[in-house]
């Protein structure tokens, strides 16, 4: 089990899956939680099934079983009617089993259950720590994900919307065969036209939402504190919240809170979200001695504001408080011709990348993820080609550019990682 949740996050279920294999075999495994934004669907097992599966599928399936309940029978899932096992953690995160046609009965519960809880538990607290490398991996998800859509919406808004003009012909005979074949192509147009709005309600949060649950996530940290907290609600109209940056604003809210509350002395917090449209604004201030370690809080938000593109601004003066400011942007910045091909690396070249960026040669690489130089040089290989470049220095800087590696981590200007394979 402590391999299966200390991997990469996006390769969860490939590990679940392989863990559970000889005690209870199967053809595919799906783990489903809206908690992470950009992969809400990790699945592995028969390409045939998982990649036909559907978040309204998913979501039939977790609504019919009770949170905490297990069920075992058949469900659409895949295209298909299938016998599939499912379990519904307590914390809301749905585990659905393909059993191989050979096997019957179903697992454990309690044995399944227990084992899948540590799982579920596992990335909630993932997602909620907000780390760079997962905010990066979810920000190009979920716009991979978005722009599929936009597509897909316009090529099929595009033929369906002619094939009602046609319809809608009287030059046409057949009165009733035209109203039918117009009722379904008007049907899958709302359809269509709802996709971007489902995947706004996956991937969003309304800004009020965000900053509820970030006054929960504070309170037990507040709680044995004599400190008078003042909340100051955003707009209840501010613009939604990317999933990414609202992880990533209470994770870093929570630092910030952690790092006042090391002071001798905390009378008073004042904790405020704002939105100009473009960015979340954050503001956190105290009536504190104003002894905080500026320096060692800047390189431990540095990381996620970096990948998120984001600014911090700390103010301390002594006898009289700090005050500390973050600029979150919004949206993504402008895609560049590179960017998509960083959906077409896996879990392990996305982390020899974050390597290559920061210079580092193909031993230490080795050394640092615990497999051979034989293998790293594999994954290299794998990764120019995939990002269609000539050497590690410029799949280096794309991985720079899309917040892959932290950014006082790679060479100095002037610089590049010396070519090896």
């Amino acid at each position: 089990m402590r391999k299966v949740i200390t991997g990469p996050l996006p390769d969860i279920a490939a590990r679940f899956s392989r863990f559970l294999g000889p005690l209870w075999s199967h053809d595919a495994l799906v783990i489903f939680t809206r908690e992470c934004t950009g992969r809400p669907r990790k699945v592995a097992g028969n390409r045939e099934i998982v990649d036909r599966v559907t978040i309204d599928e998913l979501d039939e399936i977790k609504q019919s079983i009770e949170p905490g309940g297990v069920f075992a029978g058949i469900r659409s899932l895949g295209g298909g009617r299938r016998r599939v096992w499912a379990v519904r953690d307590s914390g809301d995160t749905l585990l659905v089993l393909v059993p191989r046609p050979s096997r019957t009965g179903a697992p454990d519960p309690d044995g399944v259950a227990a084992m899948f809880g540590i799982v579920a538990t596992s990335i909630q607290h993932q997602v909620a720590q907000a780390s760079p490398d997962y905010l990066a991996e979810s920000r190009a998800a979920s716009s991979e994900r978005a722009r599929t859509i936009a597509e897909l919406t316009e090529v099929h808004e595009a033929t369906l919307s002619s094939i009602l003009g046609t319809l809608r012909s009287n030059d046409l005979d057949d009165r009733r065969s035209r109203i039918t074949a117009s009722e379904t192509a008007s049907a899958a147009l709302i359809a269509l036209r709802s996709a971007g709005a489902a995947d706004r309600a996956l991937s969003e949060e309304a800004v009020t939402t965000a900053f509820a649950r970030l006054q929960g996530e504070l309170r037990p940290l507040l709680r044995h504190r004599e400190v008078e907290v003042d909340y100051v609600d955003p707009p209840a109209d501010g613009r939604p919240l990317p999933g990414e940056v609202a992880h990533a604003a209470r994770a870093m809210v929570r630092a910030i809170v952690l790092a006042f509350g090391a002071q001798p002395m905390l009378p008073r917090l004042r904790i405020a979200w704002d939105c100009d449209g473009d960015n979340v604004l954050i503001e956190v201030r105290d009536q504190g001695p104003g002894t905080i370690d500026r320096n060692a809080l800047t390189r431990q938000l540095s990381g996620r504001l970096h990948t998120l593109r984001g600014r911090i601004d700390i103010e301390s003066i002594a006898g009289w408080g700090s005050r500390v400011t973050l600029t979150i942007p919004l949206d993504p910045p402008a895609a560049r011709p590179d960017e998509h091909l960083l959906s077409t690396l896996n879990p392990r070249e996305l982390e020899v990348l974050a390597h290559l960026a920061v210079g580092k040669r193909n031993r230490a690489i080795a050394e640092e993820l615990g497999i051979s130089q034989s293998t790293i040089k594999f994954h290299v290989a794998s990764v120019l080609k995939k990002l269609d470049v000539a050497n590690r220095g410029e799949a280096g800087a794309i991985g720079i550019r899309a917040g892959i590696a932290p950014g006082d981590a790679y060479s100095a200007p002037g610089t590049s990682p010396r070519a090896e394979l």
